[in-house]
């Protein structure tokens, strides 16, 4: 959704209805994680995907019904055995759509949520998927403000309220109500979807494989920030348009820098000066991963001088060094696809190993 939403702000600005589709649940092996939208607007343009090809045309087809003023839809697609052609996703995984139309009059808070995602302002968007209450009904939650209504104010106050708490931990999925917001209870299911500022990706030492990792960084989503202690070489022309470039000591900039449980740090400085005081900052605060590069004997005498400096086991053990997973990378590209193959693979629990080499599903259930 993050990635069609300025086309979809521009139809909406410009009052044309669109319909949207949005996975709001998934099973087995499904290709999308929910979130995952696909839009039919003016001229039957078609602006994203919800399931990497397989289910796309009757996504289509049911959003352009929407669009032309069909009431919301919540359909199921799945594996089927009788015909591998069929409307049907051939990975035997199952995904479940919410198809509505959108416009000014049925989501006043849409152009305003574009908005905050293109501004990296956090905001959580609920719409009603099953249920006493309105298909497609949407409510907007910022943290100081609501727009829209799901049909019922204590299901407004609820869901508020729920909302966020998913935007703090930058969650999505369905969650389910009374009528009128009562948590015990389940005949309501509402879709929570929620646009976290990006997680910053922090990489420290600006050399060849630094442009390359930022460059990667940026190509899963991640804000980059480029830091290096010489102005000579931390100079943005050296990297690309969208990374921000520092020109300080690492440990003092980190110091002074907020991070999360979402956010990367990749230590390319490759110098005891730079690393010890830069990784005994970060080795104290939080963060998803915390990756230094080097040689196993750098790493033996790096891990000594962290030691020394007051670092306990359980600090040192959140480092991971040598960086990225062993793809006999050579190239900075290279080296920077190993980087990343161990930030995806400890995000999501993968084991690295080749998927021929592998059983279960290839795309595991994660969601509730």
């Amino acid at each position: 959704m993050r990635d069609v939403l300025p086309v979809l702000g521009r139809w909406y600005t410009a009052g044309v209805p669109f319909g949207l589709a949005t996975v709001v649940q998934v099973s087995r092996s499904a290709p999308r994680d929910p979130g995952a939208a696909m839009a039919v607007g003016p001229d039957e343009e078609v602006v994203g995907s919800v399931s990497g090809g397989c289910v796309e045309s009757a996504a289509f087809e049911l959003a352009r019904e929407v669009a032309a003023g069909g009431e919301a839809r919540l359909e199921t697609f799945g594996y089927s055995d009788a015909d591998a052609f069929a409307v049907g996703l051939t990975c035997g995984g199952e995904i479940t759509l919410l198809v509505r139309a959108v416009t000014p009059e049925r989501d006043p808070g849409f152009g305003a949520v574009a908005d905050s995602v293109a501004a990296g302002e956090p905001v959580t968007v609920a719409t009603v998927a099953d249920g006493p209450a309105p298909r497609g009904a949407a409510l907007a939650v910022w943290p100081d403000r609501a727009v829209g209504t799901l049909g019922a104010s204590g299901l407004d106050a609820a869901v508020t309220a729920d909302a966020r708490g998913e935007l703090a931990l930058g969650a999505t999925g369905l969650r389910h109500y009374g009528p009128q917001g009562q948590r015990r209870e389940d005949s309501v299911s509402v879709f929570l979807q929620s646009f976290a500022p990006p997680p910053r990706m922090l990489v420290f030492g600006a050399i060849d494989y630094a442009a390359a990792v930022a460059r990667i960084g940026g190509f899963l989503g991640y804000r980059v920030t480029v830091c290096d202690a010489r102005p000579v070489f931390a100079t943005p022309k050296r990297f690309p348009e969208d990374v921000e470039v520092i020109a300080r000591w690492p440990h003092r900039y980190l110091r002074e820098t907020d991070t999360d449980e979402r956010t990367v740090i990749c230590v390319l400085t490759h110098d005891p000066k730079f690393d010890v005081p830069l990784l005994t900052e970060a080795l104290r605060r939080p963060a998803a991963y915390i990756g230094a590069m080097g040689s196993r004997r750098t790493h033996a005498d790096r891990a000594q001088r962290l030691a020394e400096a007051g670092l306990t086991e359980r600090e040192l053990s959140r480092l991971r060094s040598p960086v990225g997973l062993d793809l006999g990378a050579r190239t900075p590209e290279e080296v920077a696809v190993s980087v990343a193959a161990e930030i995806v693979a400890l995000r999501w629990g993968g084991t690295g190993a080749p998927l021929s080499a592998t059983e279960g599903a290839v795309h595991p259930h994660r969601f509730s």
